[in-house]
């Protein structure tokens, strides 16, 4: 069975972005690792730096679906286009949290609100009880061609589709009841990634790789890493094809025994990314030297 795994967002304020995944939404860190060269997937984007990985959610990975956030030292923002259109989850907590923090929120429809993560990348708050299970409902993307999209999302990756509502230009699909669902909602145009532009990630059995690789070549879609072998050191090494939907959306999808290993919550994780952004010192270097940090 796959399963939904990840979001992966660059951050370029890393110390405001901790704040909001853990004060304002609840969630925990649930690892944290640094790297010295880019990653060979791209997995923290098109550069070769210095760059650290934080994944958060309200639970591991097993069966929550969690934020992936990708840190380039010397960046200092991302240019966002309309190719992620938020994330959707039920916490009232959130809410409460928000408002005590001062956090801008907007209600958009009943109980419903929207806010923002440092960076410009919206998330829907459901003003109810957390649920027992995963409490993050759904990713929305946005497509250019809804029935297009639907045709690679059901037709070649073998998403269900739970909604299809042709008057407001939406489908929801996903892979099982009980995981985050993948919302297309069409933008009435072309797709902008921008430069902040993320990755969603799931996972499959390790031997359906190949297979996902060659059915993609075979219908002529885009294959941006060929299957591939990661390491992180210290950990298991991982086996992953990234792939490129219609409208450019970057899919990675990784083999399961391996990544369920990986992925493990490391109590230390919270610590782990204290201590790295207690030891990043490139805002004061910048300030002190009267430059901004790079926008990408």
């Amino acid at each position: 069975a796959r399963r939904a795994l990840h979001f992966v967002f660059k951050v370029g304020d890393r110390p405001r972005t901790a704040r909001f995944y853990r004060e304002l939404l609840g969630m925990s860190v649930l690892r944290h690792e640094e790297f010295e060269e880019g990653c060979k997937a791209s997995c923290n984007g098109p550069y070769d730096g210095k760059w650290s990985k934080t994944m958060v959610g309200y639970g591991p990975e097993d069966n929550h679906f969690v934020a992936e956030l990708t840190y380039n030292y010397g960046i200092g923002e991302y240019r966002l286009g309309n190719d992620f259109l938020g994330i959707t989850l039920v916490s009232s907590q959130a809410v409460s949290n928000a408002r005590k923090m001062g956090w801008p929120l907007k209600e958009v429809t009943t109980g419903v609100f929207e806010t923002e993560a440092p960076g410009g990348y919206k998330f829907y708050l459901e003003d109810k009880e957390k649920l027992k299970q995963d409490p993050v409902l759904k990713v929305t993307l946005g497509v250019s061609n809804l029935q297009k999209s639907i045709n690679y999302w059901s037709g070649l990756l073998g998403m269900k589709i739970y909604e299809k509502d042709e008057e407001k230009q939406r489908a929801l699909l996903g892979y099982a009841d009980n995981q985050c669902k993948l919302e297309l909602k069409a933008v009435g145009g072309a797709v902008d990634h921008g430069t902040a532009f993320g990755r969603i990630a799931f996972s499959c059995a390790k031997e359906e790789l190949p297979s996902i690789e060659a059915l993609m070549k075979k219908e002529n879609q885009k294959i941006l890493t060929p299957l591939v072998s990661l390491d992180t050191p210290g950990k298991a090494t991982v086996q992953v094809v990234i792939l490129a939907d219609p409208d450019g959306h970057e899919i990675c999808f990784v083999g399961d025994e391996a990544f369920r290993d990986l992925s493990k919550v490391d109590p230390n994780g919270g610590k782990l990314l204290d201590d790295a952004m207690a030891a990043d010192d490139s805002d004061k270097w910048f300030a002190a030297h009267k430059m901004k940090k790079v926008s990408a």
